[in-house]
């Protein structure tokens, strides 16, 4: 599994370059930059249910001095790689999640490092990620104690903005900190966490996240009174975003719109005033973004903004915009590119701006195609680039000669082939690494399947005796041992001397290995191919019908992660057919034919309904009471169906449990359960707290109950009550709406398999006499006897991976 991360997020950090810095005077003496944690655009710009909007002073902003649009963020949509994004300019590799997302597992440049100071107050999660290190910033965090999710979370944006206010007004009677305060290139950022701990908490369509935009606005309108009366010069920057947005269950990190779509707001020194434009388009119609969803639909008509120029980015955008707001060198790894429609400057020093940014990317793909070119023993140079300093060099005199529009032109194109290079070393080892990984799995496969044939089949016999005291056959093994560590060698050879990383070396090394095992067993194999060839057209024509099902299975394990519908045919389809091949294998028992259809039945409505679950309390204690039903059944079952040898032999009946009363225990925290779901929700809801006690209820439960089904019975059945009853407690008081429905549902069908199963087992044998219980062995059960794998038992496993 490390694979992935190897192959799809390796960092793009590299180190070595030079900055470059731009050849213009600075628009802006200071920038602002305000990120409201987790603030959904359309939350941001539609208006609340009574017609009013609520950002009042940035949407006064957006009709009167500045520009707007939608930041797209990349996935994953989380805190520290948005933060990144928007102040480093670059996306962060996933990987980093295995080493923190708040502490900092590599070193990078961002505009906070650029800057001649910054000022930062907010989380304690983020603003010491970025300045923590940084010798010339001030900054404060609130306590981690501070972000309660019982409460509103809005109080922590206002402790950002007063902790700045007093600063200001600390600067007053402090000359040294007003002299640092007047620098250029003065940085100021709030980290605003309210709407993203009030969404997680309460969801974002509750009256407590949709009044936080209301506070982030206010604060906003605060922050630029607060400036425009102390400088009285009209040379700060604005910006205003989000670093993610958050899905109506309240969580966030896919790349539904709804988590990569956040606001954007710019204005003050240096940003361009409103474009008239139609609501229907955008600036950027037609660019596809980052998160790689379409966003060139028009602007939806209840945001109000209609004869408003949009100008949509991508999240990485906004570091080389406030880069050239300040005339700062941009961030050494910064992938974003410079919106000039945000950008009010001369022709001339909209072409430096670009160049600049441009020259900077280009940076970054000439130090990773010399780290690429000095670690590769057949280098495979980028095309397009190869003569990148003959098109700077057109750039340069295309400037002097003052053909702006050809210039600027010109060095987007340069931009766009130096990320297209960026991408080519990026992934300059997929070709490699997915060919030895793929090998490797089908390996892993093959050499899996042998096994099972050599050891579990009745092949095992068969061929065994063939090879039994062959020295021929030692002899070609060692041979291909002998091969196989060569190859070994050579490759590893092959790896340290362009330097791999050690997971390379073991990637090679294991698709290696498992392939000489394979090549190992080559008598084996072909005495596999000659059995096979002797067999009749009927038994070759179930290998590959079974084949086929197999491969059907897979891709619609594939087409179901985008596609969950496909499970309620599939379920509906295989309650039919499983209960329709019982019912004819045995006609008298068509009881559990008919569980087995209501079970597969009852689970197809599941994926029918919404992704996004509604809360439904009285739900989820109704799940609470369907459960205690569901474990009352099977314990009725198991007490007056002793005398029944059928039913003893698919359950293996046995009704001792280690702790007296345990079924009444298990059932009495399942109620309980059920009841502090209630209770806990109710008090929540009314009073935003959750009380001491509730969380110590809540805890016991959920601990007790999972450890109790270790003292069960070990009867099938009587064990499987006591595991779905542990598990219950657990599931409902996580639960907030249908999915606690979910939990019996999916038990009863893992119920119905098992039985399923059993019952085959049981008709495969000779027909047994009924009789009373007492002339049945206390034990008796299914047969124990070892027997062969058969090719009707792939079902097993394939049925398996549905679950």
């Amino acid at each position: 599994m490390l694979s992935i991360f190897d192959i799809y997020f390796k960092s793009p950090i590299v180190h070595g370059m030079e900055l470059v810095t731009p050849r213009f005077d600075a628009p802006a003496k200071r920038l602002v930059l305000l990120v409201a944690d987790g603030l959904r655009a359309d939350k941001f710009y539609e208006p609340d249910a009574d017609g009013e909007y609520r950002a009042p002073f940035l949407r006064s902003i957006i009709r009167e001095r500045g520009r707007w649009g939608v930041s797209h963020a990349r996935p994953p949509t989380e805190s520290r790689p948005g933060h990144v994004a928007i102040i480093a300019g670059f996306y962060e590799d996933p990987s980093a999640v295995t080493k923190g997302w708040k502490a900092n597992p590599v070193e990078f440049d961002s505009v906070f490092n650029r800057s001649s100071h910054t000022i930062s107050f907010g989380s304690p999660d983020i603003v010491p990620i970025f300045c923590g290190a940084l010798p010339h910033s001030t900054w404060n965090t609130y306590p981690h104690e501070f972000e309660d999710f019982a409460t509103d979370a809005s109080f922590l944006d206002e402790w950002s903005f007063d902790q700045f206010q007093s600063l200001i007004n600390k600067s007053n009677n402090d000359p040294n900190l007003k002299k640092l305060l007047q620098r250029d290139g003065l940085v100021i950022f709030l980290h605003l966490l309210g709407c993203d701990s009030n969404g997680h908490a309460h969801r974002p369509f509750s009256s407590i996240y949709l009044n936080n935009v209301k506070v982030v606005d206010r604060i906003a309108e605060n922050m630029y009174n607060l400036l425009e009366d102390y400088f009285k010069d009209n040379r700060t920057a604005y910006i205003f975003t989000a670093d993610h947005g958050m899905s109506d269950k309240g969580s966030h990190g896919d790349g539904h719109p709804s988590n990569t779509d956040t606001p954007l707001v710019a204005w003050g020194a240096g940003v361009r005033f409103p474009k008239p434009g139609s609501s229907s388009s955008h600036g950027d119609e037609g660019h596809r973004f980052v998160d790689e969803h379409l966003h060139d639909t028009p602007t939806p008509h209840d945001w109000g903004l209609y004869g408003l120029e949009r100008v949509d980015v991508n999240q990485a955008d906004i570091a080389p915009l406030m880069s050239t707001l300040l005339a700062l060198p941009c961030p050494a790894n910064s992938v974003g590119t410079l919106p000039l429609d945000y950008i009010s400057l001369a022709e001339a020093e909209e072409v430096e701006a670009v160049v600049a940014n441009t020259k900077q990317i280009l940076n970054q793909f000439i130090r990773k195609s010399q780290i690429k070119q000095s670690n590769s023993l057949h280098f495979r140079p980028f095309e397009p680039l190869a003569h990148y300093s003959s098109i700077l060099d057109q750039i340069d005199d295309l400037i002097s000669s003052k053909d702006y529009k050809a210039a600027l032109k010109l060095s987007e194109n340069l931009r766009d082939l130096a990320l297209e290079g960026l991408n080519y070393f990026q992934t300059y080892d997929w070709f490699m690494l997915m060919a030895v990984i793929t090998l490797g799995y089908i390996g892993w496969m093959v050499h899996l399947v042998l096994h099972v044939l050599q050891s579990y089949t009745s092949h095992k016999n068969s061929l065994s005796n063939k090879r039994s005291g062959d020295k021929i056959t030692e002899s070609g093994r060692l041979m291909v041992y002998v091969c196989g560590c060569f190859l070994m060698v050579a490759a590893s050879t092959i790896l340290f001397l362009e330097h791999s990383p050690p997971l390379y070396h073991v990637y090679t090394a294991m698709t290696i290995f498992l392939w000489t095992r394979i090549f190992g067993e080559y008598l084996f194999i072909r005495e596999l191919w000659m059995d096979l060839v002797h067999r009749d057209c009927k038994f070759i024509f179930k290998i590959l019908a079974t084949c086929v099902v197999a491969i059907v299975v897979l891709e619609f394990l594939v087409h179901s992660f985008t596609e969950r519908r496909l499970y309620t045919w599939c379920f509906l389809i295989t309650g039919v057919l499983a209960s329709s091949y019982l019912f004819h294998l045995n006609k008298r028992r068509y009881l559990v034919a008919i569980y087995v259809w209501i079970a597969c039945s009852f689970l197809s409505i599941f994926t029918l309904m919404p992704a996004e679950i509604p809360d439904n309390t009285s739900l989820v204690v109704a799940s609470g009471a369907m459960a205690i039903l569901v474990g009352v059944a099977a314990r009725w079952l198991d007490f007056h169906h002793e005398a029944d040898r059928y039913w003893n032999c698919i359950t293996n009946h046995d009704m001792e449990a280690r702790i007296p009363m345990l079924f009444q225990l298990q059932v009495f925290l399942v109620g309980l359960a059920s009841a502090m779901v209630w209770l806990s929700t109710s008090h929540r809801t009314k009073n935003r707290e959750l009380l001491p006690l509730h969380q110590m209820i809540n805890w016991s439960v959920a601990g007790v109950s999972l450890i109790l089904p270790l003292f069960s019975p070990n009867g099938l059945l009587s064990r499987l009550t006591s595991i779905f009853l542990g598990f219950a407690p657990t599931f409902l008081l996580l639960s907030i709406g249908y999915e606690a429905a979910f939990y019996s549902s999916l038990g009863l069908v893992l119920m119905a398999w098992i039985l399923f199963e059993n019952s085959l087992i049981y008709m495969s044998k000779p027909a047994l006499s009924a009789g009373p219980r007492k002339a049945v062995d206390h034990k008796a059960s299914l047969d124990q006897k070892l027997r062969h794998l058969e090719l009707f038992d792939v079902r097993i496993p394939l049925v398996f991976m549905r679950f």
